[in-house]
């Protein structure tokens, strides 16, 4: 069974709904949900923000935070997720953030993702690289980072869709983590 499945089952055992913030994915993870039948019981829409003025004006991303933190970060992964969640009207919300690459963006390496999830309780966000299996990252450096961070590994459309299931993975697991 997908995670996509394990989730939508999951969701609808509750009776929750979720939607999806996605900038680097560009609306992947919530099209992986919808490719399974019985998706509508649960989806309920997403926000596609690409670009930082996008996750102010519909995700209510606060501008200084992009600012200060980069869009390709914890707390505006948890700040998209949040946004989604409030602007779609559902239980839960996934955001992912990231650079799928080829090439770095503002000292970011390629395939730093981060997935936020936000609940009925809580906000959390996480390294997709480490939602996964090993084999599916790699060290990069960062400028400014005291030692390698974890990545994804793979060319641009891999680091996508790696992005997709680590934020899966992620929701899957803090929503069970709820009850």
């Amino acid at each position: 069974m997908t995670t996509a499945q394990l989730l939508i089952d999951e969701l609808r055992s509750r009776n929750q709904t979720v939607a999806f913030c996605e900038s680097l994915t560009a609306g992947l993870a919530a099209a992986t949900l919808a490719d399974v039948p019985g998706a509508s019981d649960v989806l309920v829409g997403g926000l596609v923000t690409y670009s930082p003025e996008l996750k102010t004006s519909l995700a209510d991303v606060p501008a200084a935070l992009i600012e200060r933190e980069g869009v390709v970060s914890a707390a505006v992964a948890r700040e998209m997720a949040r946004g989604a969640r409030r602007v779609c009207g559902t239980d839960w919300a996934v955001a992912l953030t990231g650079v799928a690459g080829p090439d770095a963006q503002d000292g970011v390496p390629a395939g730093t993702v981060w997935i936020g999830l936000a609940g009925p309780k809580w906000t959390a966000s996480s390294q997709a690289a480490e939602l996964l299996d090993p084999e599916c990252g790699q060290y990069a450096l960062m400028a400014g980072a005291p030692e390698p961070v974890r990545v994804l590994s793979g060319a641009r459309n891999e680091v996508r869709r790696l992005a997709v299931e680590a934020a899966l993975i992620g929701a899957l697991s803090g929503i069970r983590e709820q009850s």
